[in-house]
């Protein structure tokens, strides 16, 4: 996913906040998605969604914590930023602590909520590229990638598994190329990335 194929979800009842949102978003070439009813966006989820959600809290038919909640049963990917026209630090930090990424209270300040939308998609994109490249080990591979994240030499694992040294490293070789790593420190933290 880059830029371009990000959506941004737009979640509020206010449609005048929605109006103002697109226009903000689609200023930098973003794609904008609204749901004046929360529950029309938990209807159409699905986890091939890309891009953002920002997310207001006080909604009449049901509140952005509630749809924190589905989302997070549902196994949400996607970054959310919610939005508040009350500064209510308790529901700031029960927003946070159920999923939220970021709090915003209205008005807030357009440049600092581009930034941090393109930063958190840009997050996102770099981890679903490597997320992709990990689907692609066969389960022999990703076999010996367990062992080589408990920091075990090739000999080691050529044992545990009971085949050759030069098979090993073939395999190693090749799942060095599908993460893109030069060496195993940089294998492992791009593991990690996506654990």
């Amino acid at each position: 996913m880059n830029k371009k194929d990000a959506m941004i979800h737009i979640i509020d009842d206010d449609l005048e906040i929605c109006k103002a949102l697109r226009w903000l978003f689609e200023s930098i070439e973003l794609k904008v998605a609204i749901y004046e009813n929360p529950v029309n966006f938990l209807n159409i989820y699905n986890r091939s969604l890309s891009g953002c959600i920002i997310l207001d809290i006080r909604m009449p038919s049901i509140t952005g914590l509630e749809v924190l909640d589905k989302l997070k049963i549902l196994n949400n990917t996607l970054p959310i930023i919610m939005i508040s026209g009350y500064a209510d630090i308790p529901m700031a930090v029960r927003a946070i602590k159920a999923g939220a990424i970021e709090f915003f209270v209205k008005p807030f300040d357009d440049k600092r909520l581009l930034e941090t939308v393109v930063k958190y998609i840009n997050q996102t994109s770099h981890a679903h590229g490597i997320s992709n490249r990990a689907i692609l080990l066969t389960p022999r591979e990703q076999e010996i990638m367990n062992l080589i994240i408990a920091e075990k030499y090739n000999k080691e694992i050529a044992s545990d598994l009971n085949i050759s040294i030069s098979t090993i490293e073939a395999h190693r070789s090749r799942i060095m190329d599908k993460f893109q790593a030069k060496n195993v420190a940089q294998l492992i933290k791009k593991y990690y990335q996506i654990s």
